[in-house]
């Protein structure tokens, strides 16, 4: 089975920056579709961006030209790193396979202060 391993969260002001990283074990990332997910308190979990085994990169509509999500294939780990994060970036965040098969891991947890 697919393991996740999410880290590199913590407590930021807004304006501020964080880079996430998924230790990705069970699967190559390099010839994978993998995503990033997040869920704030009291709401549904939500995607934030993937990156596709050609390396082309999707981001939903909130987070565009402030995240940038990438991969090393070598250590087979996929980041996301976050700039002028804003409070309503506070979430758990999540990496997964594309499409996520309900398989998760226990996340980090960033959140962003005003």
């Amino acid at each position: 089975q697919v393991q996740f391993v999410e880290s590199g969260g913590g407590l930021v002001q807004a304006g501020g920056s964080l880079r996430l990283s998924c230790v990705v074990s069970g699967r190559t990332v390099s010839i994978s579709a993998m995503g990033w997910f997040r869920q704030a308190p009291g709401n549904q979990r939500v995607f934030v961006a993937v990156i596709n085994s050609d390396g082309t990169t999707t981001y939903r509509d909130s987070v565009k030209g402030r995240f940038t999500i990438s991969r090393d294939n070598a250590k087979n780990i996929v980041y996301l790193q976050m700039n002028s994060l804003k409070p309503e970036d506070t979430a758990v965040y999540y990496c997964a396979t594309m499409p996520p098969t309900g398989n998760w891991g226990k996340g980090t947890l960033v959140t962003v202060s005003s």
